[in-house]
């Protein structure tokens, strides 16, 4: 996954999209948020960009390139948590313990740009209204996470493929790197298993039967899904859940 050649990925102007659903960014407040970011760095693919158990005291913004948020247990199983996508933040809430709570890998060849922590935590005094916009952010990505718990807890096999693909593309929809119905992305069926807590041959195995039914359509790293209706009601996908209510609601409502 990335940007059209001679484009430069940027984390800010991907977390603007993202955000200009439920809280636009004002012109004054771009110069703030890109003030923000002390450097940009290249990850590799296959590379920790955070390692469970070491300290850290930045957050990542995400600007190109896929990420996953993974534990390893005691017995070298991998729990892979979450995928991180651009315009996501990499590092919370770990950053905020002493020691990382997880890893954070790169999937494919990434682009990220470090803010320190303290300068995010700052903004509550000097641009509370910004700062607000970021936690909503958060507020999101948690969303996600609990979605998750009731996905690998009590859905089928199939569900959770399913609901896993279509989560996918609405997420990468709202950063301009997907259409209607597809998406390309580097993802191994071994990721798709540890998210989803299935074994490598159920992960084949589901897959090949959605493409039997003429649903989903994988070719050369790009999901397509052929009906979005019909694979969103065997998920019993509800995108609620990632879209948040406009902060507007909040800062305009009468005191």
């Amino acid at each position: 996954m990335g940007l059209p050649d001679g484009v430069a990925p940027c984390g800010v102007t991907r977390l603007a999209r993202k955000l200009n659903g439920f809280a636009p960014l004002g012109e004054d407040e771009m110069p703030v948020l890109r003030d923000l970011a002390t450097g940009t760095r290249t990850v590799r693919r296959r590379e920790d960009l955070i390692v469970e158990g070491r300290s850290y005291k930045s957050l990542f913004l995400i600007a190109d390139g896929i990420l996953m948020r993974y534990r390893i247990l005691r017995d070298g199983r991998r729990q892979i948590i979450n995928l991180a996508v651009p315009g996501d933040f990499a590092g919370m809430p770990g950053c905020l313990y002493e020691n990382a709570l997880y890893s954070i890998r790169a999937l494919t060849e990434a682009q990220v740009e470090t803010i320190p922590l303290q300068k995010v935590v700052r903004l509550s005094e000097t641009h509370p209204r910004l700062a607000s916009k970021i936690l909503w952010s958060f507020a999101c990505e948690t969303a996600i996470y609990v979605e998750h718990l009731i996905l690998v807890g009590r859905r089928t096999a199939l569900e959770r493929v399913a609901h896993f693909l279509l989560e996918l593309l609405n997420r990468l929809q709202v950063i301009g790197l997907a259409d209607e119905s597809s998406y390309r992305i580097r993802l191994s069926q071994e990721v798709i298993g540890d998210a989803l807590g299935l074994s490598l041959p159920y992960v084949n195995r589901i897959l090949r039967r959605l493409s039997d039914d003429g649903l989903v359509t994988i070719r050369e790293h790009r999901f397509m899904i052929n009906d979005v209706e019909a694979l969103g009601a065997l998920a019993d996908f509800e995108r609620n859940y990632l879209r948040p209510m406009p902060l507007t609601e909040f800062s305009d409502a009468p005191r």
